[in-house]
């Protein structure tokens, strides 16, 4: 079997500085066991196979696989899947938006002024952290729990936990111990603190994740987490309602997530999304 293959960078503020994306196209014929072994052959942090949609609304279908489990939805995957079938000579049906579905539902994706915006998918869990979950997370990060100014539940799909620091700086500070994973199994940690004064951005952004055989690592660039994070922070007056996250800076990336909350429960993120390389995968 042969499969046109795209690989994006996505978030970044130039090519290779944001996250990377491989989407397979017509991937139809592909089993659920096939697109996660070349996910952990491809060993990036998701890896997106077009297929066709089953709704009629929608312009096409995808499924969206990380090394270690398929996830209902994922940001950088959506604005990468987007761009990667524009490219292909995919035409949305309503010139004004591309519908995507995905195990989440459908997910709407627009224009935007840096490249694609996509509206936030709601919360499937909006609830504080528990002082236990808290104290296993703040362990794996090594700081104390009263450095974490604010901590919640901001998961849209892959399971994320936000927690709020004072400054950009002691996010960036933070050291956490790779070799924690199993005790990260049920979380996504996104951290976050302001930005200085005068700085390009209003957020200064970190993404932890465990890979499935036990290591932490570090995502360059992530919409999910902007997403949550950019709804809970704008609801609660600490961002302002439109705003620019940082993130890769820990890792030598340098990403803006772009968030815009339009109403009460309509939020965008949006950002480049930029093809890099493109070839063929023979399996």
């Amino acid at each position: 079997m042969r499969h046109a293959v795209t690989h994006l960078d996505v978030f970044g503020t130039a090519r290779f500085s944001g996250n990377p994306l491989a989407v397979v196209h017509d991937a139809d014929d592909l089993s659920t066991d096939q697109m996660q072994m070349i996910t952990r052959w491809l060993n990036l942090s998701e890896v997106s196979f077009l297929v066709q949609p089953q709704d009629p609304t929608a312009d096409y279908g995808v499924r969206i696989f990380t090394i270690a489990h398929e996830l209902p939805f994922a940001g950088h995957p959506t604005l990468g899947t987007c761009r990667a079938w524009l490219e292909a000579g995919g035409t949305p049906q309503d010139p004004a938006r591309i519908v995507q579905e995905c195990g989440a539902g459908l997910v709407e994706v627009r224009p935007h002024e840096r490249g694609l915006a996509f509206r936030a998918p709601p919360l499937l869990r909006d609830e504080p952290v528990d002082a236990t979950d808290l104290g296993r997370l703040t362990t794996v990060l090594g700081v104390e729990p009263e450095r974490v100014v604010d901590a919640r539940w901001i998961d849209n799909g892959p399971g994320w936990v936000g927690l709020l620091f004072a400054s950009a700086a002691e996010v960036l500070d933070i050291t956490p111990d790779l070799g924690a994973g199993p005790a990260m199994a049920r979380f996504d940690v996104g951290l976050a603190g302001a930005a200085p004064e005068g700085a390009d951005h209003d957020l200064e952004v970190r993404a932890l994740f465990s890979d499935g055989p036990g290591t932490i690592r570090e995502d360059p660039a992530t919409g999910s987490l902007a997403a949550g994070l950019g709804g809970w922070l704008t609801a609660t007056g600490r961002l302002p309602s439109s705003c620019v996250l940082r993130q890769g800076a820990a890792i030598n990336r340098d990403a803006r997530l772009h968030v815009e909350r339009t109403s009460e429960d309509t939020l965008w993120v949006g950002g480049t999304a930029t093809p890099c390389l493109t070839g063929h995968l023979v399996s």
